[in-house]
């Protein structure tokens, strides 16, 4: 069981990085694409196997997952334990299943895991009790799974661009270190020191409460006009946060998703438009 697990994990490793969508470290989506984006999963179950079952990938061949911190959240052991990974193991399944189609990027509770770093979320410390409940799981070999998801977790694309121009990542670079965020990061292997405060990975995971003179700036530089962003909490599931932003959160009762056609031109209003709550997904 702990060797298929670890086998696992590493057939998710190779199938991140041999993506047919992937450039360097972004997905590139062309027009003919339907995408369903995603916010942040955090161990959240019930709300990926809506987004599973309203994606219905088997019967649309032109449909697109994008996923993103699937860690860190939901169900715990007896001893308080982050279970979490249960579900990370059934997303890369997920992804090795349409491996060209499901697309997980990097969140900046994947790079805590990867550093081993301290990571707050509801006052735990979630990277401690997740690597604890995996000890406690899977005792000698529980070393051996924490390494093969670390190394699952680097592998992720950093963000997904659609061919109308919207871009799709955990955030963007906060007001504070914006100018200290490299955009080739996006086209050379990811180094130790770009998922460290201020790495390029780290900012664009990291970032919250966007000004929009950033987000203008951040638009000119990547070639994109509109944002679609997790990480910041969304008790109603989503928010319009800019002229060209749109956070959401797929990791509560009041989650959604938001379907996006590739080759198609949007506005703000016209995206929000679409938003889907994941309550109402049978």
């Amino acid at each position: 069981m702990p060797q298929t697990i670890v086998e696992l994990l590493n057939e998710g490793k190779e199938a991140n990085i041999a993506d047919k969508f992937r450039r360097g470290n972004a997905i590139y989506l062309p027009s003919g694409v339907n995408v369903i984006a995603t916010g942040d999963i955090h161990g959240h179950r019930r709300n990926f196997d809506r987004i599973v079952a309203y994606a219905d990938l088997e019967n649309n061949p032109e449909r697109h997952v994008v996923l993103q911190e699937i860690i860190h959240g939901g169900t715990e052991d007896a001893e308080g334990g982050c279970l979490s990974y249960k579900l990370l193991f059934d997303v890369v399944r997920y992804k090795l299943s349409f491996a060209d189609r499901v697309h997980i990027i990097m969140g900046n509770h994947d790079i805590s895991f990867i550093n081993n770093s301290d990571v707050m979320r509801g006052g735990k410390e979630m990277n401690r009790s997740m690597r604890l409940a995996l000890e406690r799981e899977f005792e000698q070999d529980g070393s051996d799974i924490t390494l093969a998801i670390s190394d699952c977790l680097r592998a992720q694309p950093l963000a997904v661009k659609c061919e109308n121009k919207i871009w799709l990542s955990h955030s963007l670079p906060g007001d504070r270190l914006a100018d200290k965020f490299d955009g080739r990061i996006l086209d050379r292997p990811l180094e130790d020191d770009d998922m460290v405060k201020p790495g390029s990975a780290y900012l664009l995971t990291w970032g919250r409460k966007h000004s929009q003179k950033t987000l203008d700036k951040m638009a000119e530089l990547l070639g994109v006009d509109i944002f679609i962003l997790g990480h910041q909490a969304q008790p109603e599931g989503w928010s319009r946060a800019g002229e060209n932003l749109i956070i959401i959160a797929s990791d509560h009762n009041h989650g959604c998703l938001l379907p996006v056609d590739a080759g198609k031109s949007y506005t703000v209003e016209t995206l929000a438009e679409s938003i889907v709550s994941l309550a109402s997904i049978s």
